[in-house]
């Protein structure tokens, strides 16, 4: 079965990643997009993960991880090359109504990591629901090409659009016709 695609606001939730090699580092570079209530687990982080740490206000504990260390959180993903501790982690979750990703592990997620593409307001994503990392990352970066730096101002000025106008048949055809001109004008057929 497939992952249901969704967006959430992550401010709203609380956390934590447990590993802090390379991986867990990709995983915090996304998150940190999103939300600063990030707290690390590992007995030991990579330059990388230590520099989004530092730059973010992140919250590390350098240690390992044991039982009971996900009460408190919303959200944890597992970033280690443990697949017990993936395992004892997802296992854990279930009483305490806490998602899970855990890295590379399909069977103890109960979300994944899309591919993505954000420019301003813009976000779209790509999955294959785990089947092929590697097809998603060459999909982006097709897409990538493709999509005009103009997109962030054209959304924030259909925003402030937006704030302004009535709801209503007018301003839904106003916006479909701005939109349609944007697309027509900036993609390639």
């Amino acid at each position: 079965m497939s992952f249901f695609p969704m967006y959430m606001d992550v401010c709203k939730f609380k956390i934590l990643v447990v590993g802090g090699g390379a991986i867990a580092a990709d995983k915090i570079e996304k998150l940190v997009e999103f939300t600063s209530d990030i707290t690390v687990i590992s007995p030991e982080v990579s330059a990388k993960a230590d520099r989004l740490i530092e730059e973010h206000g992140l919250i590390l504990y350098k240690k390992k991880y044991q039982n009971g260390d996900i009460k408190g959180f919303d959200i944890v993903i597992v970033a280690t090359d443990t697949i017990d501790l993936h395992r004892a982690i997802y296992e854990e979750s279930r009483n305490h109504r806490i998602l899970v990703n855990s890295v590379d592990n399909t069977a103890y997620c109960d979300f994944i990591f899309p591919s993505y593409i954000k420019q301003g307001d813009l976000l779209i994503s790509f999955s294959t629901g785990g089947a092929s990392p590697a097809f998603t990352k060459q999909l982006r970066s097709y897409f990538l090409g493709k999509i005009p730096n103009t997109v962030g101002a054209f959304l924030e000025n259909m925003k402030k659009l937006r704030a302004q106008m009535p709801k209503g048949k007018e301003r839904m055809q106003k916006f479909d016709k701005m939109a349609k001109e944007f697309i027509e004008k900036n993609f390639e057929s």
